[in-house]
């Protein structure tokens, strides 16, 4: 994914975040998605047709797709009502990819092996919410978990790797790997001591209110 892709990447899945928690009308956070969303498919076309015969540009790039490809899918969820079982089995694709990524970067990266297993761990909750409709797990309320666990981790896997990265700033030191692990933990506990909250009820992410009337989530 480029740096620049990353960049705005961490602002959609924050305000996503919030819209799952309520705070933001889905439907105001729409512009944003299909801003982004475009962003990550354009741009990398465009870097595929200039350099597209080259292995590591062509490894680098096409996985802004599968980003670029969720944020229009909740622009288009958002606008025209559609029922969000396609997105939620399509986020189990993506979360596969993302584990793969993430087992595969170990060695080399840890920081971004521990990124990429965040956002397996984002699509996954998407898979379970809206591909098969589970919204709670004991007494956890799986839409709460998913939208903190999104304004948490959104900006710190996305936007503050991607200014690292262009400032040429990046580490991949077992150390900070180590580091990144436990974050991610700590932002986890953190996201399901305040799903326990008793606060408004949320809305589904990645889908309008209206769109779940009849499907739960």
């Amino acid at each position: 994914m480029g740096n620049v892709g990353l960049l705005l990447v961490g602002v959609v899945l924050f305000v996503n975040g919030l819209s799952t928690l309520g705070v933001v009308p889905a439907r105001s956070a729409a512009p944003l998605n299909f801003f982004v969303g475009t962003a990550q498919v354009v741009l990398p076309t465009l870097v595929l047709v200039l350099h597209g015969t080259e292995p590591g540009v062509l490894q680098a790039t096409w996985p802004s797709y599968l980003f670029g490809i969720t944020y229009l899918w909740f622009g288009f969820q958002t606008v025209h009502r559609i029922e969000p079982q396609g997105f939620g089995w399509y986020s189990l694709f993506v979360a596969g990819i993302a584990a793969y990524y993430a087992v595969t970067s170990i060695a080399t990266d840890p920081v971004f092996a521990v990124i990429w297993a965040t956002w397996a761990s984002m699509w996954a909750l998407f898979f379970v919410l809206l591909g098969l409709g589970r919204t709670h797990v004991g007494g956890l309320d799986l839409g709460r978990f998913t939208g903190w666990f999104l304004v948490l981790l959104g900006i710190p896997t996305c936007t503050v790797p991607a200014l690292f990265l262009l400032e040429g700033r990046w580490t991949t030191s077992p150390v900070a790997g180590l580091a990144a692990l436990a974050a991610l933990a700590l932002a986890t506990v953190a996201s399901a001591a305040l799903a326990r909250r008793a606060t408004r009820p949320t809305t589904p992410p990645a889908v309008p209110t209206e769109a779940l009337a009849s499907t739960p989530a």
